[in-house]
């Protein structure tokens, strides 16, 4: 994991995932094959292409094949035209946190084809894994960190072992490996308008990235795509709060004044997105507020910042999904206050009555499960 520290594969057969460019480091090897098994289970769950963007054993965004809105279209260059569903899909994946996506690890569920490749020419990234590749793309691919870019080939056939192994300071443990199946049979609404088709498939995108994201995790889904993960937090609110924040950057990024931030044409695309990012989040500080200010070709809108608030309070359609249950209700205060119609929960907490209330109260149709998806 650092530069200090050597590392070998030392056990089980690594048959099935060969590095067919570059050298992988223990981190690469995490984060691809936990996104692997993401993608694989994504497409298995909803049949569609799937792609995510991992980064420290986490994903910053995952998406399943679908529409791209013009944010999307400006943001990655495309103009008017069309991608095929792969490119959409991981278009979609990065689009969701691009600050976090910056030297990510890519996962898609099909192999990778030209138009994906030429894609990820232009995108900052430390490494891919697929099931196979179109011919040349691999050496296209490969130029990509001064020869450095890791990819990764994974055989879709492969199935684990039953049982995992870990070994931590002299201690291995060993536990079953989680084989259930994440489907629509899961969903059991408690209160609330039953689920339609697409808030069934955010569901199960939802619950299938959140078990493969560090614990504890709250991952909120719109139009089969995350927009808002909050990963590894200690609070179950923090995750909430944390996703929140990151959805409602997501949809302030898609207003004109955000859009059409009038930074100088030639600065790099990252760059840009920073600034977007930073203004819509609301984190920039003076110095960084008196930076903005210079760079701007021509000053902000006076209203801007009143136009953006109203434009928050229009997000809706989220579904949230928690790896655990929902201890209290405050998660579910916040939820409401970040456009979420839908709560997908494992069953269980002690004050799972207040939570039910809760959301019958703010008109939130409340599913639970009887799987908790931790991930560590």
């Amino acid at each position: 994991m650092n530069p200090h520290q050597r590392a070998r594969i030392v056990g089980g057969s690594a048959d099935h995932v060969r590095v067919l460019h570059g050298s992988a480091s223990m981190i690469n090897y995490l984060d691809a094959l936990n996104a692997w098994q993401l993608v694989a289970d994504a497409r298995r769950a909803t049949g569609r292409a799937a792609a995510a963007s991992f980064k420290h054993v986490s994903p910053a965004g995952a998406a399943l094949d679908g529409p791209l809105d013009e944010t999307m279209c400006e943001t990655w260059g495309l103009g008017t035209a069309r991608p095929g569903s792969l490119a959409a899909a991981y278009i979609r994946a990065r689009d969701g946190d691009p600050r976090s996506s910056y030297g990510d690890m890519i996962a898609v569920s099909e192999p990778v084809d030209d138009e994906l490749a030429d894609l990820l020419g232009s995108v900052v990234s430390d490494g891919i894994i697929a099931p196979g590749y179109a011919p040349g793309t691999v050496a296209r691919l490969g130029r990509k960190k001064r020869g450095r870019y890791v990819v990764f080939e994974i055989d879709p056939t492969y199935r684990p072992p039953d049982t995992e192994t870990r070994a931590v300071f002299g201690v291995a443990i060993e536990q079953d490996h989680d084989r259930l199946p994440i489907t629509a049979a899961l969903l059991r609404p408690v209160d609330g308008p039953a689920l339609t088709s697409a808030s069934t498939t955010d569901a199960l995108l939802g619950m299938i990235t959140a078990r493969y994201t560090q614990s504890n995790t709250v991952v909120l889904v719109r139009d089969g795509m995350t927009i808002g993960v909050g990963a590894g937090q200690q609070s179950r609110v923090d995750c909430t709060q944390l996703a929140g924040s990151k959805a409602r950057t997501w949809w302030l990024r898609r207003h004109r004044s955000i859009r059409d931030l009038a930074l100088p044409t030639d600065l790099p695309r990252q760059q840009r997105l920073n600034w977007q990012i930073a203004l819509a989040a609301g984190t920039l500080t003076a110095n960084q507020y008196d930076e903005l200010t210079e760079l701007l070709t021509r000053p902000e809108n006076s209203h801007a910042d009143r136009e953006r608030a109203t434009w928050a309070r229009q997000l809706a359609g989220l579904t949230l999904v928690s790896d655990g249950y929902l201890p209290f209700r405050d998660n579910i205060d916040i939820a409401a206050e970040h456009g979420v119609g839908v709560v997908v929960e494992p069953s269980g907490a002690l004050h799972g009555d207040t939570i039910a209330d809760a959301c019958r109260e703010l008109r939130i149709t409340l599913v639970r499960t009887e799987i908790r998806l931790f991930h560590h």
